[in-house]
């Protein structure tokens, strides 16, 4: 007898999409079936493995280099496979999600990389996984423009030879993508975004002279970095291409990745282009990690710690030394400043702060930076062509000067500032207003000036938590509590009613978002993620 056919995927739940079978196609969808069977097991473990070591850290509230890896990190001999000439120079690189405008923006902005994003800046509404992923290839065929429905201004792509270079980010590890099942399970995101994009743009896009380029979010060990090298050999394999075609760059954007970040080189030795430093993520995870450990670990307002304190200076150095002793891009962290039509002063203030945080990147050793807005890209080329000249980078600055001892990545206390009560007042403010917006499905979202993603909603969550339970007290006398910060919720909730009227405040989401942040910043349980209830409720 034969054996029985493998089951297919089912769409569950879901609306039908225009064009949804040029993205949902029988073939892609059997891809995506068979990284499920063959990867989904091993993420699990890895999940479960993320609790046990989270245990650990609240046991002896410390981290270290690992033992059992000295001898990767002390054979000098091993570099990553040399860049293929699309990802060589990445001097600036600009982030967003994939919908139409963006898509378009992004690819015509001035900038060498657009990091098209599945993830943090990206809402996983259905509408969002298989349009995005419509929107690409659009792009890739040449075949994508769009017309401003309020402003009727019309966009289309510039010549080929201008356009940003694609890195594609899918979801975490921790994220499932519930309308896509196989057997009843629940196909894990990260599978959905990167089988979807592989299958039908690998060849696409060696044939442009490009190659599929992928960034890694939320990575916590190396051994997570080599089951996405397994995915990576599987894939290749699959679809015919030669091995090595694949390139990733992981985000270091987790307090147990920087511990492992030659390791992760390692492991994705074939296929790896890069590391980056991610503020926001990263100081959530310290958080996260460290929450029961005491004073020293508590973290004062965000604003506060910029990558100029001595431990992100440990992380960021480190990160730099790392790369370029392995022959890796290292792609320094984000500007998120949304230039103002109105304010003249606001804009030439942040202009200024801008420069000089590209400015010392560059000077560290960096290779590339990240904006959030197109009118940033000029400041941050000039930042890194006065450094790299004519070199497309500067991967043979090796500085050897840099030494980082493991306590140094999490010495939260040699930051000389406080919790405030204002940095509160922000973290709900800025917690409430992107909730909202994620809930309504926008990821990438303009906040007082600063375009926000998933990573601030975690950091402002998770800071409203640490310093509740670690009874901080304000500048003003007042306590940190779970009274205070519903008091606090309650007044930014009155202001936005006022400031937006009943009837736009009606048709948003503005009590859900409220509820939703006062329940994972006051629960006793931390949660792991505040996308894993959010998605909950995302519709």
């Amino acid at each position: 007898m034969s054996a029985p056919a493998p089951s297919t995927l089912a769409i569950v739940d879901a609306e039908p999409l225009p064009r949804q079978e040029e993205v949902l196609t029988d073939a892609a969808l059997a891809f995506v079936a068979e990284l499920h069977r063959q990867f989904t097991p091993r993420r699990n473990e890895l999940l479960a493995r993320r609790g046990e070591r989270r245990a650990e850290i609240a046991r002896t509230s410390t981290l270290d280099f690992l033992p059992e890896t000295a001898a990767v990190r002390a054979d000098d001999s091993w570099k990553v496979a040399p860049a293929p000439a699309a990802l060589n120079d990445r001097r600036v690189e600009i982030t967003g999600p994939t919908d139409r405008k963006m898509t378009i923006n992004a690819l015509n902005s001035g900038a060498k990389v657009w990091l098209a994003d599945f993830e943090d800046a990206s809402a996983p509404t259905w509408e969002n996984v298989v349009l995005g992923q419509l929107n690409l290839t659009d792009a890739y065929e040449r075949r994508i423009d769009f017309t401003d429905p309020r402003s009727g201004k019309s966009y289309a792509l510039k010549s080929a030879d201008e356009l940003a270079t694609v890195v594609m980010r899918p979801r975490g590890w921790h994220l499932e993508e519930r309308h896509l099942q196989l057997d009843g399970v629940s196909v894990p995101g990260a599978l959905v975004d990167f089988g979807l994009y592989f299958f039908h743009n690998a060849q696409r896009l060696i044939d442009l002279g490009k190659g599929p380029y992928f960034y890694l979010p939320k990575t916590e060990s190396h051994l997570e970095a080599r089951l996405w090298n397994d995915i990576f050999v599987f894939a290749q394999d699959y679809v015919g291409i030669p091995q090595g075609t694949v390139r990733a760059t992981v985000l270091i954007e987790t307090i147990t990745a920087a511990y492992e970040m030659e390791e992760i080189l390692y492991e994705l030795r074939d296929h790896a282009a890069g590391l980056n430093a991610g503020r926001w993520d990263y100081l959530f995870s310290i958080v996260k990690n460290f929450r029961d450990g005491g004073a020293k670990f508590v973290l004062p307002d965000r604003n506060a710690v910029t990558m100029t304190a001595p431990f992100m200076r440990a992380y960021t150095e480190l990160l730099v030394r790392t790369c370029h002793k392995r022959g890796a891009h290292a792609i320094g962290g984000m500007a998120a400043f949304i230039p103002s039509r109105r304010d003249a002063e606001v804009n030439k203030v942040a202009f200024e702060k801008v420069k000089a945080d590209k400015d010392r990147e560059a000077n560290d050793g960096f290779d590339g930076s990240w904006v959030a807005h197109p009118d940033l890209v000029p400041i941050a080329l000039a930042s890194f062509d006065t450094v790299l000249g004519e070199k497309p980078n500067q991967k043979d600055r090796l500085r050897e000067d840099v030494s980082v001892a493991p306590g140094d990545l999490i010495a939260i206390d040699t930051l000389d500032a406080s919790p405030t009560y204002d940095g509160l007042r922000n973290a709900v403010a800025v917690g409430i207003r992107y909730i909202e917006a994620w809930l309504r499905g926008l990821g990438a979202v303009a906040i007082f000036n600063l375009m926000e993603d998933a990573a601030t909603a975690e950091i402002s969550r998770s800071q409203i938590w640490q310093w509740i339970n670690a009874d901080v007290v304000f500048e003003n006398g007042e306590h940190a509590t779970a009274d205070l910060a519903r008091k606090v919720a309650a007044e930014e909730l009155a202001a936005i009613r006022e400031e937006i009227g009943e009837e736009t405040f009606t048709a948003g989401k503005w009590q859900q978002a409220h509820d939703l942040l006062l329940q994972v910043s006051l629960d006793q349980d931390y949660a792991d993620f505040l996308t894993l209830p959010a998605y909950e409720q995302l519709r």
